[in-house]
């Protein structure tokens, strides 16, 4: 794998989701090239909304698409909010207007996952992308990683990043005999016009609300027009992990029956609901064989209580470009690579899932224990490790 510089050896990157444009982004302006396999027809985000922290942003402005990223998003200038069930109360709340640059150097914002999508494709060539390619098999048993696709094309690589998702086809063939679980719970998606939102939701802020066994989170998307809204509820019986699976209002209604009005009244205004369950899945002890490697959620899969999913799947780009641009040996590049990224991703899966029990605690003690810390914790100043990196 040393033969030859890495400018003139092939790097392949399985899926076209943020992770993995954004890898191609990267590389491009390092100045290599890299082909781009995603089993979509087009370049488009399913879900909803998303939380772009200042650690992300960052990113985003070295790539330069700052101008038109901010066009499309919603800088939070209220701030990040916890209230109570029941009535609304505020547990904790940050002004980010204020905070957030000073604290982190970027401003955080909202947007629309197709937003986020979009900008970063602007930085991509269109001729590193094949659209249309469902890749069936990962071989890494060879000299060099092959891909079997659906259509009987056999590709072979000399660099091989598995960017494709939590059921990644590449994790398969890194990581065998590590399923994943269900985690007992779900969650539901929506978006809601702005006009048919309450006056709270229309508010440039992060707001959460916790409560028995739910929370739901809600912020303004798309400049504004629409309100974003993510709840987490009980899974059941319910074992569906497909963001096009969808649910009812009422279903979704039901779960927060007795919250407070003006959360019923924006989830009373949402249209045929996403619903999904969460699946469970531990760190991996690694993510590389020789020269393939995995990124995003095919790597780092995480409850999304940190809203940390994307960002870090942002920043394994960065990194994962600029470690193959500074070294000409492709193993030894992903070595390094794995070790600057996968300390800090599963500290991040492991809060990640502790704050689930944390945020759905029933009335009583533990609640009011918990509720008194939000009221005298900082938050931003506990979670700077995560806001104030620069990958």
């Amino acid at each position: 794998m040393n033969s030859g510089s890495l400018t003139e050896q092939r790097i392949t990157v399985l899926g076209g989701g943020i992770g993995g444009l954004a890898t191609a982004a990267f590389l491009h302006q390092a100045g290599l090239r890299c082909t781009v396999y995603e089993q979509a027809p087009a370049l488009t985000e399913v879900g909803a909304g998303l939380v772009v922290a200042p650690n992300a942003v960052k990113l985003l402005r070295r790539l330069g698409v700052m101008d038109q990223f901010c066009a499309q998003a919603v800088r939070m200038d209220v701030g990040w909010e916890f209230r109570r069930w029941a009535d609304g109360q505020v547990l904790s709340a940050e002004d980010l207007a204020t905070s957030s640059k000073r604290l982190f150097g970027e401003h955080t914002y909202t947007a629309h996952r197709a937003d986020l999508l979009g900008v970063i494709k602007s930085k991509v060539p269109i001729d590193f992308l094949r659209l249309g390619e469902r890749c069936v098999e990962a071989d890494l048993s060879g000299p060099r990683p092959r891909l079997r696709f659906q259509n009987g094309d056999v590709v072979e690589t000399d660099v091989l990043i598995g960017a494709d998702g939590a059921h990644s086809v590449v994790r398969q063939a890194i990581a065998t005999g590590t399923p994943a679980v269900f985690s007992g719970i779900c969650a539901f998606r929506a978006l809601v016009p702005a006009a048919e939102a309450p006056a709270l939701a229309r508010r440039r802020s992060h707001t959460l609300w916790i409560g028995p066994d739910h929370h739901l989170v809600h912020y303004p998307v798309s400049a504004g027009k629409y309100i974003n809204l993510v709840a987490f509820a009980p899974a059941g019986d319910y074992t569906v992990e497909s963001w096009s699976a969808t649910a009812t209002t009422e279903e979704l209604l039901a779960e927060f029956e007795g919250w407070d009005s003006r959360l019923t009244d924006l989830i009373k205004a949402a249209d045929s609901p996403g619903r999904w369950a969460l699946l469970d899945r531990d760190p991996l002890e690694r993510w590389s064989i020789g020269t393939t490697t995995l990124l995003g959620d095919a790597a780092h899969p995480m409850f999304p209580f940190f809203a940390q999913g994307s960002a870090q799947a942002i920043e394994d780009a960065a990194v994962i470009a600029r470690c193959l641009a500074e070294d000409p040996d492709p193993s030894q590049a992903l070595r390094r690579y794995e070790d600057l990224r996968r300390p800090r991703t599963t500290r991040l899966q492991q809060q990640s899932h502790a704050r689930a029990h944390i945020n759905h605690l029933p009335d009583g003690d533990e609640q009011q224990a918990r509720d008194a810390a939000y009221a005298q914790a900082d938050p931003l100043a506990t979670n700077s490790w995560i806001y104030s990196y620069d990958a």
